[in-house]
């Protein structure tokens, strides 16, 4: 799949202001400071998409953009640390957790996890609250330019070995570099196979 057209369309304070689910979406998040919109410019192509920030918990809406006039990329909140109030903690995690659990056109769910680190804590009881609720995912490791394969390659095996005292199969997993772009083909084409095997894009209600 090549990506024609890649426009922002709404940022949306709660579920029921997000757009109409007639198309598929596919949502990304991840801990604050992941690298969450670089990767969304770099799988789009355009630099100025999503806005990049330094200071972590910036995003605090639910962001759309609509991809070649057919899907959403959805940029969600972090979740995490976020340099917000207590109170506005709360809300953030009302929002992330009512979209994922009732959006009705999300097709997929991309987890990004630090690639540098070892599983944290924050990281796996996510992952294990979307197994628990049955939300489709998938796992992308960003930012490998930061660290050698051997290291890569050792964190992401300790991330399986502790998914797999709890899962009986691990989701898809990617790794992925905004800087040298390292992943994006596959992404795309996981993103394509899932809307050729829809037999057809959600009609609105």
């Amino acid at each position: 799949m090549v990506i024609r057209s890649a426009k922002f369309v709404i940022s949306s304070p709660s579920i029921d202001k997000c757009p109409k689910p007639s198309l598929p979406e596919y949502a990304f998040i991840g801990r604050s400071n992941v690298g969450k919109s670089s990767l969304i410019n770099m799988i789009t192509g355009i630099k100025t998409l999503a806005k990049v920030s330094q200071t972590p918990g910036k995003t605090q809406i639910i962001n759309h953009f609509l991809i070649n006039e057919k899907w959403y990329i959805v940029d969600l909140p972090g979740y995490g640390y976020a340099k917000v109030s207590k109170t506005s903690r709360k809300v953030f995690s009302e929002m992330i957790t009512s979209y994922i659990q009732n959006r009705e056109n999300l097709y997929c769910l991309f987890v990004l996890i630090d690639s540098r680190l070892e599983p944290q804590k924050i990281d796996t009881e996510f992952i294990s609250w979307l197994g628990k609720n049955q939300i489709p995912f998938a796992l992308i490791f960003t930012k490998t330019d930061k660290i050698n394969t051997p290291t890569l390659q050792s964190n992401i095996a300790i991330y399986k070995k502790e998914m797999l005292n709890y899962w009986e199969e691990l989701p898809k997993i990617f790794t992925c570099s905004a800087v040298t772009r390292t992943g994006r083909d596959e992404i795309i084409e996981f993103i394509e196979e899932i809307n050729t095997k829809s037999k057809s894009f959600l009609k609105v209600n």
